[in-house]
């Protein structure tokens, strides 16, 4: 990564602290550019005429040292690329690769459109999020032209997902670009052999282009050339359909990925794009499932090896949901837990004489696992802001304490929710009963230290058997 202070961005801003921004210093601004938590747009004066020229430079300063390209138009595209660091840990990985689902001109229509449907309607909800696919990839098997555009047509009308026209012919993907060149399909791909052709169809109808070639020097030589004409949102992909030796193919991912941030290399400062689906032709004697379990493995592999890119062949959740959440728990920022807001959240309809009141932490992880376990029961249940830590981790770090319960306490208005004054806190705070105590005024019961167990101990525990609220505290 560009290591870049803030005295070298500072000079290049208005230097008003005029306040609009956040940091509302020009200084505070300095900083938080220098860890990309901003974006010089996001400083108002810097977009007036005056400061022109100090903006051009600013941008170029904070370029990505990986270009972001952009597939699909409009609500629905898809944005790849823009890495700043070889290492997560250095600052954190930007853009989550995008992950198309393959069709091809030798399936039948209904097998083309169920495919499509299982990935328009992909979702997994992970830790408070919504996982799903990204894009469309459709391939061409049999070469012919009017075939393919039948096919793409029929991909169009099924889909809103970004589209990649995949075909080393120029003749094919123009005949399916015509169809869909509004929605700004990426072209796949520009090789050593057509790379004029295909350079200019991404030039004539303004659509991104993969460039493909198994030897690294090659690949630049393309790209050289197609900026040469004109064309410069590329994708590269230096031969990820794992047709040659695997520990070449990892090699080289690796290596174009170093020479793009380490050495500064411009021609192959582009998004990486890996095709495993193509393994399907290789291995298809050895059964559908070991296919695809082969490929989700090698798919797990390039998105830690920097592929920007993945098109698969299924959309099965059993083969591609381990990528999704993979990619969800690489792509997020390490300096910052996955944390949810703070405050009363109530479930069902809690009776305002009887209705428990529990304490959890506000850890994304350790909130939706307390959120599966309860969110049948009538209750409340108060999140304490721990600064995104899980209970034991923030009971030791003292994020998990009394005053932090009173605060939310007093702040969630759940005084005027409930007439009983008793709160329930996880069996890892068991050790804070009194300092809650004495901070709220509330009595404490300790609760089970698995949620898992809270419905079991609600039943037994909280309305017992003559059904009267925390009658095990008294």
């Amino acid at each position: 990564m560009k290591q870049i202070g803030p005295m070298k961005v500072y000079p290049l801003l208005p230097k008003t602290n005029c306040g609009v921004c956040e940091p509302k210093t020009c200084m505070g601004f300095a900083v938080q550019l220098c860890e990309r938590n901003f974006t010089v747009d996001e400083c108002p004066p810097l977009l007036e005429e005056k400061y022109r020229e100090n903006l051009v430079r600013l941008r170029e300063i904070f370029t990505p040292p990986i270009r972001e390209v952009v597939i699909g138009s409009g609500d629905h595209k898809v944005t790849i690329g823009g890495a700043l660091v070889l290492m997560r840990h250095e600052l954190r990985y930007t853009n989550p690769p995008a992950i198309a689902v393959v069709v091809d001109d030798s399936m039948t229509d209904e097998t083309v459109t169920k495919r499509v449907q299982e990935t328009n309607y992909f979702h997994y909800k992970y830790i408070g999020k919504i996982l799903t696919l990204d894009a469309i990839a459709i391939r061409s098997a049999n070469e012919h032209p009017e075939r393919y555009a039948r096919l793409v047509e029929i991909v169009a009308k099924s889909t809103q997902l970004p589209l990649i026209l995949w075909s080393h012919n120029p003749a094919v993907i123009e005949a399916g670009v015509k169809v869909v060149h509004a929605r700004r399909p990426l072209l796949y791909a520009a090789t050593r052999e057509n790379w004029k052709q295909m350079g200019e169809l991404a030039l004539h109808y303004r659509c991104p282009l993969g460039v493909y070639d198994h030897e690294i020097r090659m690949l630049r030589s393309i790209v050289k050339t197609l900026r040469v004409m004109g064309v410069d949102d590329l994708v590269l992909d230096p031969g990820c359909g794992f047709r040659g030796d695997l520990m070449e193919t990892v090699s080289a991912l690796t290596q174009i990925r170093i020479a793009a941030i380490r050495d500064e290399d411009d021609l192959l400062g582009y998004p990486l794009a890996g095709a495993p689906a193509t393994l399907w032709e290789k291995l298809y004697a050895e059964g559908k499932d070991v296919v695809r379990w082969k490929e989700a493995c090698l798919s797990a592999m390039m998105v830690v090896r920097y592929v920007d890119l993945l098109m698969v062949s299924s959309a099965s959740k059993w083969s591609t949901l381990p990528l999704v959440v993979l990619r969800n728990n690489i792509y997020n920022d390490p300096r910052k837990p996955v944390s949810v807001e703070p405050g009363l959240r109530t479930f069902g309809e809690p009776d305002p004489k009887e209705a428990p009141v529990f304490i959890t932490s506000n850890f994304a992880l350790t909130y939706y696992t307390v959120l599966s376990d309860i969110e049948k029961l009538d209750c409340h249940l108060l999140v304490v802001d721990t600064e995104g830590m899980s209970v034991d981790s923030a009971v030791a770090g003292r994020k998990f304490t009394g005053a932090k319960v009173a605060e939310v306490v007093a702040s969630s208005g759940i005084a005027e929710k409930v007439s009983h004054r008793t709160l329930i806190i996880p069996g890892l705070a068991a050790r804070l009963k009194g300092d809650i105590e004495d901070a709220t005024g509330w009595d404490v019961v300790v609760g089970p230290r698995d949620s898992s167990s809270i419905p079991g101990y609600v039943k037994a525990k909280w309305y017992g058997q003559d059904h009267t609220p925390g009658w095990s505290a008294r």
